[in-house]
């Protein structure tokens, strides 16, 4: 899965994904969690940055249980099997805007968290859908899920999934609504492991609490 990623390299957003003016206040995120406000760039507004939740809330949700299942992720090997997924793929999807993230190897009683990226440290893309609900006072909530995949050779050590990233050529392709269904299903599936790199950082972010530049450093042995 993907649990947590990071956002930082704010000032290079518009020129590296085309958006016409980023009008949101955008600040670098080093930990970014679930259920938090993440800017994306949706399928219906390709040149702008949307701020959307963390964690999907289909438009059938009732009030009662939007905070029952997590939803932060969704697997690419069954996204045509369920319903809401199937639609979403199909109508509404997006860019998760990123520069790196999380993922934890397990080594007997211990987690050790690893920073993953590209090796030119660049800004990428996460391939995700979104939904929009009507909250009871009426509010529109839009919402997102990234989709996962199985991991390539780099990550494979390190966990049994990652997020899919999209080649910086087929960006726009994701967002097109003229994307063919079995061109859209081919794009998922793992990144290229010879242009990313991983190395082990701190435990300090294991808690979303903790958001400062120091996560993101190699860890000290």
């Amino acid at each position: 899965m993907c649990g947590r990623y990071a956002l930082v390299i704010i000032q290079e957003l518009a020129k590296r994904f085309g958006i016409e003016a980023v009008n949101l206040v955008l600040t670098g995120n080093y930990n970014i969690s679930p259920s938090q406000s993440i800017p994306v760039i949706l399928n219906e507004s390709p040149k702008e940055l949307t701020l959307v939740r963390w964690g999907l809330i289909p438009s059938w949700s009732k009030p009662d249980t939007i905070n029952k299942y997590s939803m932060i992720n969704t697997r690419s090997e069954s996204i045509m099997e369920k319903p809401t997924f199937k639609r979403l793929f199909k109508r509404k999807r997006c860019l998760v805007v990123a520069d790196s993230f999380y993922e934890w190897k397990k080594e007997g009683a211990k987690k050790h968290p690893y920073r993953i990226l590209l090796k030119d440290e660049a800004l990428f893309a996460f391939a995700g859908i979104w939904d929009s609900w009507k909250a009871p006072d009426g509010k529109e909530v839009q919402s997102c899920s990234i989709i996962t995949t199985e991991p390539n050779t780099l990550i494979k050590p390190i966990h049994d999934r990652m997020p899919v990233i999209l080649p910086m050529n087929k960006e726009k392709e994701w967002l097109s609504a003229d994307l063919d269904e079995t061109v859209g299903l081919s794009l998922l599936r793992p990144y290229d492991a010879k242009k990313m790199k991983v190395y082990e950082i701190s435990t300090l972010v294991n808690s979303p609490a903790n958001n400062i530049p120091s996560i993101i450093e190699p860890l000290k042995k």
